[in-house]
């Protein structure tokens, strides 16, 4: 699936994990990208690989810094015609009884309103775009509740109900909006938390694996080149129909867990 070679793509937390490969799957086709990260040296190896691709060392949860960066990616491409708001923290593991509020609004500030505020400053140049594409990564958790994980899984249904509202906001300006719901994807994080399962638990990994996976009709974890080769559709051409929609890429889990 290719995309017009004229698109400009923004990507935030577009340096490493699903960002990256986002950033990889747009630049592959044809796309001019702009990266912001808190991962100086991460953005700094992109660079290295891809060297037409735009970075900025970004916290979107610094609603000063947000701003200026989104003005800084519109001046760097010439404008923006999608916007992948993939930027998120996974935020503390504890029930509702026992969480620190501090984690909380630490969690909601950057992937609730960090995305608002990422947003609300592309809208513009989204609009002139003629045929601008919002999308923005929610979960597994934003379908299903999340024990322990209350922040994360409340903020995971929050955009979803964001990405529906833009889409009717922003439909009469042919800018589509979509929500992507991956579940476990594949890589050193899921590797790592399988490793602590299997200390806790006195199991090996491979028994936390299946016992993680056991959940899912389709039996492994989502490779982050599926997540971006769905984006990559979503902003094409292909996908001009597309908007509103809660889209799961998660081997049909039935639960969050």
């Amino acid at each position: 699936m290719t995309i017009s070679k004229c698109s400009r793509v923004l990507v935030t937390a577009g340096a490493g994990g699903i960002g990256r490969a986002i950033t990889e799957a747009f630049v592959s086709a044809g796309a001019s990208v702009f990266v912001c990260d808190i991962d100086e040296a991460a953005l700094q190896q992109m660079q290295a690989q891809w060297p037409g691709v735009r970075t900025a060392v970004c916290d979107i949860a610094d609603r000063a810094a947000a701003s200026r960066m989104v003005a800084d990616a519109a001046s760097a491409l010439g404008g923006l015609d999608v916007l992948i708001n993939n930027a998120g923290i996974a935020g503390p593991t504890a029930s509702v009884e026992e969480l620190d509020p501090d984690a909380w609004e630490a969690v909601l500030r950057l992937n609730l309103t960090g995305t608002f505020t990422v947003t609300q400053q592309a809208i513009p140049f989204l609009k002139q775009s003629g045929s601008g594409v919002i999308l923005i990564m929610s979960s597994l958790a934003g379908r299903f509740g999340y024990p322990n994980r209350s922040p994360y899984a409340t903020t995971k249904w929050g955009l979803i109900g964001f990405a529906k509202t833009l889409s009717r906001e922003l439909g009469e300006f042919g800018i589509r909006v979509n929500a992507i719901l991956p579940g476990a994807v594949e890589g050193p994080r899921i590797q790592q938390v399988l490793a602590g399962r299997a200390s806790a638990s006195g199991r090996t990994v491979e028994q936390e694996e299946a016992a993680a996976l056991a959940n899912q009709s389709i039996k492994h974890f989502v490779d982050p080149a599926d997540i971006a080769a769905l984006a990559v559709f979503l902003a094409s051409d292909a996908g001009r129909s597309i908007s509103g929609q809660m889209i799961p890429i998660d081997g049909d889990s039935q639960s969050a867990s």
